[in-house]
């Protein structure tokens, strides 16, 4: 059995497989790009207004009007000292612009111009390049792309980005006890929840889930579907069958498929009997079959695996504040289901685990050792 510590930092110490691909920016959001990006040209691309108004040449008490140019007009007036121009946002200024005045500062009496407030020079301009000039580097290997980035790469006019391609994973679920939604409980049956709740999670993250498997618990059968599965993923997440018991077959059918343990059991509740295996370039999580159990380790043990696929760094707890006075009996660290709000984190009740309630009433999961623990201490907090 290992230590919380010493899970994460085995975990860290992977070293996955990341594939590049080339991809449209608008189906990277959520990936990390995999190799710098150079702008190929300056944003702006011309100088432009700023927004609706007029386009003035020189300081002048009054101005005139000698035309308009509206956005995306390749129009190729020319100012001249005292001279004006109606003109919109994104609109190229004309040749001898100096300013832009809002309309809202203009009285206008057929075409002359006049200004309540003096504009100064350069105002309401957008110049060529002073966001981006073409040749700077725009963004880093490793930028974690989102609906910002994927914008800024359209306007750049790129259409294709290398990024880190998606984890494959698949789920593999054992326990002869389980029932599918839906269908007639027999006796000494229980609905199947953890494949929803592991795919449910999956959904969460840029990853490719291969499908979802069931098993009876016998070795063979076991055995089989595990390695049917490693030929199809690059993580495999195995729910139940990990224990101790008569029908866990998961930990001897993993060491049949040339499955190396990394670790095997957490000293930590609810999640003790926590399976972490790799064979070449794949991995394997043996999940606890408990489903409070099972979705507390994916949140602490298997996202962390999956950002490295990504090429981004896993998410480290946030520090709050206990709401309440809370003792935590028993020996062995433990991770509770909470409600944090405004910094605040409240335990919920029924934290066994086989209870799903707490979990879907929290937003974090926070550690706590054994002992006392005090209204206002600070503790860690996994938001999920």
């Amino acid at each position: 059995m290992v230590s919380i510590e010493e899970a994460f930092e085995r975990i860290a110490k992977q070293r996955p497989v990341r594939v590049k691909q080339h991809v449209h920016p608008s189906e990277a959001v959520g990936l990390h790009l995999a190799d710098v990006v150079v702008s190929p040209m300056d944003i702006p691309v011309f100088d432009n207004s700023a927004m609706d108004g007029y386009a003035l040449c020189g300081e002048s008490d009054t101005y005139r009007i000698i035309g308009e140019v509206a956005a995306g007009s390749q129009s190729e007036l020319t100012l001249a000292p005292g001279q004006a121009a109606r003109i919109f946002t994104g609109a190229r200024v004309p040749k001898g612009t100096t300013a832009v005045i809002m309309q809202e500062k203009t009285l206008v009496e057929g075409h002359a111009l006049s200004l309540t407030e003096i504009p100064a020079a350069g105002a309401n301009v957008r110049i060529k390049g002073e966001e981006i000039r073409q040749g700077q580097e725009v963004f880093q290997a490793g930028h974690y792309i989102n609906a910002a980035t994927v914008g800024m790469l359209l306007s750049l006019g790129i259409t294709s980005v290398s990024v880190f391609a998606r984890p494959r994973v698949g789920i593999l679920i054992t326990g002869n006890e389980l029932v599918t939604a839906g269908e007639q409980l027999g006796e000494g049956q229980i609905y199947e929840s953890n494949g929803g709740s592991l795919q449910a999670a999956l959904q969460q993250l840029p990853v490719e889930v291969t499908g979802v498997a069931r098993v009876t618990d016998d070795l063979e059968s076991t055995s089989s579907a595990i390695r049917d599965l490693l030929g199809e993923v690059d993580i495999l997440l195995i729910s139940g069958g990990i224990s101790v018991g008569d029908y866990d077959f998961v930990k001897e059918a993993l060491a049949q498929n040339e499955v190396e343990e990394v670790f095997y059991k957490v000293d930590q509740k609810p999640g003790k009997p926590l399976f972490f295996g790799k064979r070449k370039h794949q991995f394997v999580y043996a999940l606890p079959g408990n489903p409070a159990s099972s979705l507390t380790c994916f949140y602490l043990y298997v996202t962390p695996l999956i950002h490295q696929f990504l090429g981004g760094a896993a998410k480290v707890p946030e520090r709050v504040g206990l709401g309440h006075d809370f003792e935590v009996r028993g020996v062995r660290p433990t991770f509770y289901r909470a409600k944090v709000e405004e910094g605040v984190a409240t335990i919920l009740d029924k934290q066994s685990s086989s209870m799903l309630h707490s979990f879907a009433l929290g937003n974090g999961l926070v550690f706590l050792s054994p002992g006392i623990h005090n209204k206002g201490v600070e503790i860690p907090v996994w938001y999920y």
